[in-house]
């Protein structure tokens, strides 16, 4: 622990202090109550998503014999040419959020190919977007869980360290004070009666 000067100067600095600490606290605490809520949102989000994920992954087992075409390569279909995201801010923090995938754009013979690579195209599309989605999740959720720990330690700091230190300090200083006042007064009215008694002792002479 630091060491005090027991000074009425000291005692304005731990003052000034303290209303500093106790303005900014409140601060910390609703920024540490957004990220929580903005976590929890953010997650639920992204189950959701898997969910989403998960259903059209079983509904493509259906039809996946298909794909053994040995005249259909899907992947020339399926390359991103472009992936747009965007940032949010959440309580001073920046996170990824995902707005749209362009696909580079192959055009196929609809003599040559079957009927169904249309629908499969677009089924493997939204499972490369779904999965877009919720890795940019999932980065979100880590950016914000990284914000919330930093937060929870100032928050823990000021509420179990600052706050109580400063207050110490000023209880100390403001008894040091009044203590040495108090010896002041006592060693006035000491001089006063001393000063008396030589006055008295000089007039009976």
């Amino acid at each position: 622990m630091a060491k005090i000067k027991f000074t009425k100067g000291e005692l304005k600095r731990q003052r000034d202090a303290l209303k500093q600490f106790q303005r900014y606290l409140p601060t910390l605490q609703l920024k540490k109550q957004q990220l929580q809520l903005e976590i929890l949102q953010l997650s639920s989000a992204q189950e959701i998503k898997k969910q989403t994920l998960l259903k059209k992954k079983q509904a493509i087992l259906l039809w996946a014999g298909l794909l053994s075409d040995a005249y259909v390569n899907l992947k020339e279909y399926l390359k991103p040419q472009r992936i747009d995201t965007t940032l949010k801010n959440i309580a001073g923090v920046d996170i990824p959020i995902f707005e749209k995938i362009e696909f580079v754009n192959s055009e196929y013979d609809l003599f040559i190919t079957p009927l169904w690579l249309d629908y499969a195209i677009l089924a493997f599309r939204e499972i490369i977007i779904l999965n877009k989605e919720i890795v940019l999740m999932q980065e979100g959720v880590n950016i914000l869980r990284q914000e919330l720990r930093i937060t929870a330690q100032r928050v823990n700091l000021f509420e179990k360290v600052k706050i109580p230190a400063s207050q110490e300090n000023i209880r100390l200083i403001k008894i040091y004070i009044g203590d040495q006042m108090a010896n002041a007064v006592g060693r006035c009215k000491i001089a006063k009666r001393k000063i008396a008694e030589l006055v008295l002792a000089g007039g009976a002479a």
